[in-house]
């Protein structure tokens, strides 16, 4: 038995989601992937992680436009994450997303640290003083690799 599945997403765009940061750019797909990857390394930040469709999609024969997630954090932020809410350290590493869009170009988007610890708040008052912090550091990333 066959059948279609078509999944629709109420407020999908992440333009739209409180907490986002959104930027669009003239760059390139992966141009703009490395641009994340070496500004993340100029304000210390390690790449932790990377993951996307496009790839293993392509691999069956499945075209779509470039999509990946980079988590990046950094020790330092571990450790004092870690001393003020275990429990917060499951949101590491922050991610960003990069999509492809048509035109060629592609946008750099990620949830603000605030927002990704927000639900860790109660634990202690440190888990939203280091999330501001991180913040600041994920606002010069974007701003490095979009510029």
């Amino acid at each position: 038995m066959a059948f279609a599945l078509t999944v629709t997403s109420v407020n999908a765009d992440p333009k739209k989601r409180q907490g986002w940061e959104v930027h669009p750019t003239s760059l390139s797909y992966t141009d703009l992937i490395d641009r994340v990857k070496s500004a993340a390394k100029m304000n210390k930040m390690g790449v932790v992680t990377q993951a996307g469709p496009t790839g293993a999609a392509k691999s069956r024969g499945v075209t779509i436009p470039g999509n990946r997630v980079i988590g990046i954090f950094n020790n330092v932020f571990a450790v004092e994450l870690l001393s003020a809410s275990e429990s917060a350290m499951i949101e590491a590493p922050v991610r960003f997303y990069i999509t492809e869009q048509q035109d060629g170009t592609a946008t750099l988007s990620y949830k603000t640290p605030t927002l990704v610890f927000l639900p860790y708040a109660d634990d202690s008052p440190e888990v939203m003083k280091i999330a501001a912090r991180l913040d600041e550091v994920f606002a010069k990333i974007a701003e490095q690799a979009i510029r």
